[in-house]
């Protein structure tokens, strides 16, 4: 299950970015907190493995958008 995921940034025709990078990541580890809260609160139809292997690979995936954001922002290739 290890698949590679690319995150194309959406620019605009002078390069600036299109889409809240910040807001983005914000929105993937706050989805993972809030599953992992729930397994935590005893939520059945939830599976703790499956929860936490999501949650980490949220945080990876925001991660590589905030790499990917601030290689663009200094001009990195």
């Amino acid at each position: 299950m290890n698949r590679e995921v690319t995150l194309p940034l959406i620019v605009d025709d002078r390069g600036t970015l299109q889409v809240a990078a910040a807001d983005v990541s914000k929105l993937l580890r706050t989805l993972g907190g809030r599953w992992l809260h729930l397994v935590e609160a005893g939520e059945d139809e939830l599976d703790e493995d499956t929860v936490a292997a999501l949650t980490i690979e949220l945080a990876k995936l925001a991660d590589r958008i905030d790499v990917a954001c601030i290689a663009h922002s200094s001009g990195s290739p």
